[in-house]
């Protein structure tokens, strides 16, 4: 039986009003107020009385604050984003308790993400103008592509990035997003530096290095950002957010790239095949960091995943342990050693000459099917004998 749809967050800019932008930075502020708030009542509880405190025992929090004269102020703005960053929070200490995520952090006025949720009955949305609780007319909103037919947004999402550009994120239930057809094709995906990916099939696919094509511009941000009086001055403000422009376009620029890279890998293929990096502890290599970050393989998992989930395909990840650089995909033959430097070898039990990545990918493949044959799915993790760090076979010594 064919799915209703999924639901999907469709984000557009929007150009507020000077009245509409001072209301909802207002909001914002309010609402990063009251998330520090309860995080902190939260952890003083816990801290000193072991005390676990839930949702419900904050939202009275959040009523007392408003009738405070300190923080009378809660008051101006709607209620329901003030809310809904409690349940923000909570579902933070959910993912804390079950060892999913660290430990919930304060929110900072110039580091964290400036964003609103209203839910239902804090908007209205009618032949394409959405108005929301408190702020005084329609938002300007490009439409860059339209809602899904006869949707009707659950959830909407206001938000303010560091350069300063304003965005609304509606949540809506798209019935396009169906299951696929079935297909009996199967690819390895071998992540790196010099290829952004390489495939079992011998496709490599381009590593467009996004942050080396504004390098140059974001130093020279970047030393002017530096020269400015540390502080609130208008100047720094500027200089920061120029800074921001920057890092924004490089982002866009590397988003859009995988949206199209994986949207296809996961038209094209039932089952992908890929390892399971921890970027997190290889980013702590200095001379790779940068390129590392910049190639952005835990976002290109991210979007593999939700997408395969969407149209009923298939992600399985292998061990990182796994040698699959050094095992030949013919004879299965291991070598003794393959220095990073060799980007061709020959297998000495077959004679086979190998392309280092395409090889990687084959074997990837190879083990993914096994794994999904004996209902394993994700391979478990190895600790690495003798205590090695966590960094990936195939990553090249330096930055291409």
């Amino acid at each position: 039986m064919p799915r209703t749809g999924v639901k999907r967050a469709f984000k557009y800019r929007f150009y507020p009003t000077d009245e509409q932008a001072a209301e909802l930075s207002r909001t914002f502020g309010c609402v990063r107020k009251v998330y520090n708030l309860a995080l902190a009542a939260r952890t003083e509880a816990w801290i000193l009385r072991q005390e676990r405190v839930n949702y419900n025992a904050t939202s009275a929090m959040l009523t007392a604050w408003k009738k405070s004269e300190e923080l009378a102020y809660l008051n101006e703005v709607s209620s329901v984003p003030l809310q809904q960053a409690l349940r923000h929070l909570q579902m933070a200490f959910a993912g804390f308790f079950s060892k999913r995520a660290k430990y919930p952090r304060f929110k900072s006025k110039r580091k964290s993400r400036a964003s609103a949720e209203y839910t239902r009955s804090a908007f209205t949305y009618r032949k394409g103008a959405l108005t929301l609780a408190r702020v005084a007319g329609p938002l300007a909103i490009v439409w860059s592509r339209p809602l899904p037919a006869g949707a009707e947004p659950t959830t909407v999402t206001v938000s303010r990035d560091g350069a300063g550009r304003w965005h609304v994120s509606l949540l809506c239930e798209d019935a396009a997003v169906q299951l696929l057809p079935a297909l009996s094709t199967a690819v390895g995906i071998d992540a790196g530096l010099d290829h952004l990916l390489t495939l079992s099939t011998g496709e490599k696919i381009a590593n467009l290095r996004s942050e080396r094509r504004d390098r140059e511009r974001l130093a020279k941000a970047q030393h002017v950002l530096s020269r400015k009086a540390r502080g609130n001055g208008a100047n720094r403000s500027k200089a920061r957010q120029r800074v921001a422009r920057i890092h924004a376009r490089i982002a866009d620029r590397r988003r859009d790239h995988l949206h199209k890279l994986t949207t296809r890998l996961v038209r094209e293929n039932q089952t992908l095949v890929i390892e399971d990096l921890n970027v997190r502890n290889m980013v702590k290599n200095r001379r790779l960091a940068r390129a590392i970050s910049d190639a952005s393989w835990s976002e290109f998992r991210s979007l593999l995943e939700y997408k395969a989930q969407w149209y009923g395909r298939e992600v399985i990840a292998v061990d990182r342990w796994f040698p699959s650089s050094k095992l030949c995909s013919i004879c299965g033959t291991l070598a003794n050693a393959m220095p990073l430097n060799i980007r061709n070898w020959v297998c000495d039990g077959c004679d086979t000459t190998h392309d280092r990545d395409v090889n990687a990918a084959r074997n990837l493949l190879a083990a993914g099917r096994a794994a999904s044959a004996c209902g394993d799915g994700v391979r478990p993790q190895r600790k690495p004998p003798g205590g090695r760090s966590s960094v990936k076979q195939e990553t090249p010594a330096r930055e291409g």
